[in-house]
């Protein structure tokens, strides 16, 4: 392996918007951190989890405000999207802590995101 490495400058994020979410792994670590009953693990375990699931929550959060932006503003979507971001927002600037109920916020936080996404994502409804 080499030690050679290449910085990409990407300040638009069309990289990371032309690659997919790796959506069907962080899906069932959110369903198994949300059926936890009285998880016995290590504070760093949490940690772990939960850093794992911010950063994959930031990742759907940039695809939420990528399609929200595309969207017309009288379509009412962008403006529920923003709502979800801005309480996304809120929850991912609070520092991660090494407990059940912070890794369960985090995989909460995923759910919504996604919840917004495939929203954002459906047709839009016929205007009557």
């Amino acid at each position: 392996m080499s030690d050679t490495y290449a910085v990409l400058h990407d300040p638009k994020g069309l990289i990371e918007a032309e690659l997919p979410l790796d959506r069907a792994p962080h899906e069932a670590l959110v369903t198994a951190v949300l059926a936890w009953k009285d998880p016995d693990l290590a504070p760093r375990d949490y940690e772990q989890i939960a850093l794992q699931l911010t950063g994959h929550a930031r990742a759907v959060a940039a695809d939420v405000r990528r399609l929200a932006a595309a969207l017309p503003k009288s379509d009412g979507r962008g403006a529920a999207a923003e709502v979800v971001l801005r309480e996304a927002d809120g929850r991912l600037s609070q520092p991660l802590q090494g407990t059940a109920r912070c890794a369960q916020e985090r995989a909460r936080l995923v759910q919504a995101l996604y919840t917004r996404l495939d929203r954002l994502t459906e047709p839009a409804p016929a205007v009557r």
